[in-house]
């Protein structure tokens, strides 16, 4: 099937010299870029979150204060106030 694309001047020639240093047409060219673009995301999609690559350490510490996260922001501002470094 045909499409015809409309490049920026810009882009027409990057195209038309990758095509020239792989000895390809621009069609396989652009044919290329979008498949691994497609690759790109669906590899991206399969990619666990932040969250869940460390879920299963989330709370799993025991023992210590009880109160590690009450007023946190304020301690650690009152630590930079003194100039002393983070234990």
């Amino acid at each position: 099937m045909g499409t015809s694309v409309r490049l920026p001047a810009r882009l027409e020639r990057l195209v038309a010299r990758v095509a020239k240093e792989r000895g390809a047409t621009k069609s396989e060219v652009i044919c290329s870029a979008l498949t691994a673009l497609e690759h790109e995301r669906r590899v991206a999609r399969t990619r666990p979150t932040p969250y869940a690559a460390m879920k299963h350490l989330i709370g799993c510490a025991s023992g210590g204060p009880s109160d590690l996260s009450v007023e946190t922001g304020k301690k650690f501002h009152e630590l930079l106030a003194r100039g002393q470094s983070i234990p």
